[in-house]
């Protein structure tokens, strides 16, 4: 494995900053939280297709922010899922990255992973009906669609980031 440098230590922190800042700036946190969410900085999952050192910084930024949004359980729930199911689509399909859908509007990688990480939102769908009593089979439906919907956005607002920001 690849020691990090002081360099790659604040790209992380700063991927974990900007998730942070997306999730729990008003008016975003209104919309980050619940069965019906929709968190503009799940985008910051596409940064871990440019370098696999960003899914540290997605995960510790997501824990920060699900642990100030609902407490202990979220963060570790939340946290675990973000862990495992981005590095696992990482692996699935970065091979993907220079294929494009829909006249070249997405880059397929993201699609799919869009796909992918949607329906791992059955882990808090499991969470808020665990907690909160929610039916399960619903709350995995509108996460799962607030999921696919802010993935796609974030795609396209990463792809095109990329183009200016190294993300490497």
């Amino acid at each position: 494995m690849k020691k990090w440098t002081p360099l790659d230590l604040a790209q992380i922190a700063m991927v974990a900053a900007i998730y942070i800042v997306l999730t729990l700036t008003p008016p975003l946190n209104a919309i980050s939280f619940g069965a019906y969410q929709f968190r503009i900085s799940e985008m910051m999952n596409f940064t871990a297709f440019y370098n696999k050192k960003y899914i540290s910084g997605v995960t510790l930024g997501c824990m920060i922010a699900n642990f100030i949004g609902y407490g202990w359980i979220d963060m570790v729930v939340g946290g675990a899922s973000t862990l495992v199911f981005l590095t696992l689509g990482v692996f699935l399909f970065e091979r993907y990255m220079k294929t494009y859908l829909f006249n070249g509007l997405i880059n397929k990688a993201f699609f799919y992973f869009a796909l992918f990480f949607s329906l791992s939102m059955f882990t808090i769908a499991w969470e808020l009906n665990y907690l909160y009593q929610v039916p399960f089979f619903v709350t995995w439906l509108t996460t799962g669609l607030g999921e696919f919907g802010s993935l796609m956005v974030g795609a396209i607002l990463m792809e095109k980031l990329s183009k200016h920001i190294d993300l490497r």
